[in-house]
């Protein structure tokens, strides 16, 4: 299953999801080893109070889109005290002469991402997050690994 940017989507075992375009966005795969089932939201800005359109599209911010993908779960019959998260993505794609933090928007992803991930008392298993390279990434549920390509350095898995 391939999630757009600012999407998400869940899959059961056995198929994977994934996502690409991964620059200063982040991937936040949330699973469910015991019930083998996985969901997926490319984040693209960090807090909702930067939405600009009058329908607000929750999976574009951290706040919404993480909120959200836990709702779809638990519809899946997945309680929250089982999920855990792997992210990827929040490259620093620009360099920029200012350090104005609202050019930030790789590293204030991953913060925000991790915010909300500690509010909802999901724990982070593994993540590659930074750098300046864009990613793409694919998770399998049925082995819970986050396949992740980085552009020029190759493939790994966590």
């Amino acid at each position: 299953v391939k999630v757009g940017i600012a999407e998400l989507d869940i899959v059961k075992t056995p198929d994977t999801i994934r996502t690409s375009g991964l620059g200063s966005c982040v991937g936040v795969v949330l699973y469910d080893e015991t019930k083998k089932i996985a969901g997926l939201v490319h984040i693209m800005l960090p807090d909702s109070n930067l939405a600009r359109a009058e329908t607000l599209n929750s999976a574009k911010f951290a706040d919404t889109g993480i909120k959200a993908l836990i709702e779809r779960l638990k519809i899946e019959g997945v309680q929250t005290f089982r999920l855990k998260a792997k992210i990827a993505g929040g490259a620093q794609m620009f360099k920029f002469t200012s350090a104005k933090d609202t050019m930030r928007i790789g590293p204030r992803n991953v913060e925000a991402v991790k915010k909300e991930l500690k509010k909802n008392s999901i724990p982070i298993i593994a993540e590659d997050t930074g750098g300046n390279s864009g990613r793409t990434i694919e998770f399998n549920p049925a082995t819970c690994m986050l396949n992740i390509r980085t552009v020029n350095q190759g493939v790994m898995e966590i």
